[in-house]
């Protein structure tokens, strides 16, 4: 295998996947209605509802869903099962899963008055049902920030070359914003101006790095060199653990980072998220491009970076740790989360992107055509690693990436810088938005037996408090276990909205009801497996050892896990019950749709 016929397999799936079967349901079963008021319309608040055009949305929506789990997650999958396994999910989990998850739950939301995907299944469903969600949803997105906040600040506090353009991507998403809705700037001039100079700068990051370089150093000394936290990482060496230490340097780019998510929560969307996001997502597709056509090129240009190195298949079960378990089903599939499929698109296109729909028919391009974009930022990281990139995932994503670059003349040295500022826009611009629904799904919550948390400020304030708490203290890195089969069995619940949704209004349900009962299989038995591993790997042996945090972050993750199994059981069974009653009476006959104003 080399890079050129992996490229060709993505292209071929994204064509076959929108043109031959996402269209198809699109006009058959969904059937969007181009003269229906869209929510966006309809509620118009300039804050969270406001008409976008399906070209900034599709960026946006893009933006705002493409994180660190595309890339961590297809490397660590080919690292452990090799890269035929990580490649087949990755092209039949977006083909027939990914893309429906997504474009259904801006559909579900969109048709239902742009409410929340809690909202719906309280109606829909039962009134636990909302409660139990809102308690999954909350943890699920504090457990994601906590991590992504943790190794976002790791990145710019060890990549002095990255900041100086994270920088300037947020001054010209301020000025974007501005030029776009208070200017009326054209589209076209004001994307060209703002991601031009954002490149510049991201290109200039090597030459200033020196100045970066020198603040870390100058905030170290402020305690002598001595770290502020140090706390005991038992993923270290194939779980055998060390002690890692927190500087106050990365103190500094986390609060910088949690300052940067606080605007993006608290700012009217057209002002800060929206505009920082579409600046981003060209960031982004511009390293996506080169990188794609460079890894195309390779063959024939530079047949060093062509060529796989890491071997097709490893095994079914390759050893984790001194005993834990890894089976090939079901943790390849909550390993590889956001480049298939990912309950963080359905969540966030249902809250977010549902209510900037403009027109019915914008549905399926910027929800399913996001999706598959994605997929091909899991398969650029996946050759990445596949060539023989070697580091942490970050570390192998940014010279794997960078070397496809180089095919095109750049300097290996600005390519790297490119990459490197590449992921941390991935994983930024999305952190932001993470913030900005969990201040929502908190104030939905416990709004009305908490009226402080009625507030944008106090919301949001406490949800950046909670990660920072778990960045300083640590305890992100027993979360982070987690997060695979708690974003997957998000996903799983998400098409079981849309299943029940489907059947209550006489639609066929099969194009989200099988997938779901893939996923939910899947993914509860992904979460028992990654409990078990705890348990034996971290807190049993920690426990003789006589480390008190560990035994203490393990024993608690553990019981989240089974929690979240326990969770997802009754929200299931009352799933169920609900499938089954809609499917004995009469379809409900659709709202008559609004005059469009």
């Amino acid at each position: 295998m080399n890079t050129f016929v992996a490229v060709l397999l993505g292209a071929l799936t994204v064509y076959l996947a929108y043109t031959g079967y996402a269209r198809r349901v699109d006009r058959k079963i969904i059937q969007p209605d181009p003269n229906r008021a869209t929510p966006a319309k309809l509620y118009m608040d300039g804050v969270d509802f406001i008409p976008t055009n399906r070209n900034i949305l599709y960026g946006y929506h893009f933006k705002s869903i493409a994180a660190a789990g595309p890339i961590v997650g297809a490397i660590v999958a080919a690292t452990l099962w090799g890269w035929l396994p990580a490649l087949i999910w990755l092209i039949l989990g977006v083909s027939f899963m990914g893309w429906a998850s997504d474009y259904s739950a801006i559909v579900l939301s969109v048709r239902n008055e742009g409410n929340s995907l809690s909202a719906v299944a309280h109606r829909l469903i039962a009134p636990r049902t909302r409660i139990i969600l809102f308690v999954f949803i909350f943890f699920y997105l504090l457990l994601i920030v906590g991590a992504f906040v943790g190794i976002m600040a790791a990145v710019m506090n060890g990549a002095p070359q990255a900041p100086f353009g994270i920088i300037m991507l947020t001054a010209m998403g301020v000025l974007l914003g501005q030029m776009l809705y208070r200017w009326r700037a054209g589209l076209v001039g004001a994307t060209l101006l703002t991601v031009g100079v954002t490149l510049v700068a991201i290109l200039l990051g090597p030459q200033v790095q020196g100045i970066f370089t020198s603040l870390n150093g100058a905030i170290n000394a402020l305690t002598g060199g001595q770290p502020v936290v140090t706390y005991f990482d038992p993923t270290a060496a194939g779980f055998k653990g060390a002690d890692t230490k927190i500087m106050p340097s990365f103190v500094f780019w986390a609060l910088a980072i949690l300052a940067f998510c606080y605007a993006g929560s608290v700012l009217p969307i057209w002002r800060f998220a929206q505009p920082v996001v579409y600046v981003g997502f060209w960031i982004t597709a511009l390293s996506m491009v080169l990188g794609l056509v460079g890894a195309a090129l390779a063959p024939w240009v530079k047949p060093a970076v062509a060529q796989f190195t890491i071997p097709a298949f490893k095994g079914w079960n390759p050893p984790l740790g001194p005993s834990g378990l890894m089976p090939l089903w079901p943790m390849l599939f909550v390993t590889i989360a956001c480049g298939a499929i990912s309950g963080w698109h359905a969540l966030f296109g249902s809250v977010g992107t549902a209510r900037q729909i403009e027109n019915e028919t914008d549905m399926l391009p910027v929800g399913g055509g996001s999706m598959l974009t994605e997929f091909l930022l899991g398969l650029l990281a996946l050759l990445a690693v596949s060539v023989g990139s070697k580091g942490a995932p970050v570390a192998a994503f940014a010279t794997g990436l960078g070397g496809f670059i180089s095919v095109f003349g750049l300097d290996i040295r600005y390519a790297t810088s490119l990459a490197f500022v590449a992921f941390i826009v991935i994983v930024l611009v999305v952190t932001q938005l993470i913030f900005r629904v969990m201040r929502v799904t908190l104030t939905e919550w416990l709004g009305e037996a908490i009226p402080p948390l009625r507030s944008q400020q106090v919301s949001s304030l406490l949800s950046i408090v909670l990660a920072l708490l778990l960045v300083l203290t640590g305890t992100w890195i027993y979360l982070w276990q987690l997060f695979g089969g708690a974003n997957q069995l998000m996903a799983a619940l998400a098409l079981l909205l849309v299943t029940v949704w489907l059947v209550s209004v006489g639609k066929s349900w099969y194009y989200a009801g099988l997938p779901m009962i893939f996923m939910y299989v899947t993914t509860m038995a992904a979460n028992l497996v990654t409990a078990y591993n705890l348990y034996v790997n971290v807190f049993t042996p920690n426990i003789a050892a006589g480390r008190p945090l560990p035994v203490i972050g393990a024993g608690l993750m553990v019981l989240v896990a089974l929690l979240l199994v326990v969770a997802a059981a009754f929200i299931g069974y009352d799933g169920w019950r609900a499938f089954a009653r809609y499917q004995r009476q009469p379809a409900r006959a659709p709202r008559p749709a609004p005059a469009r104003g």
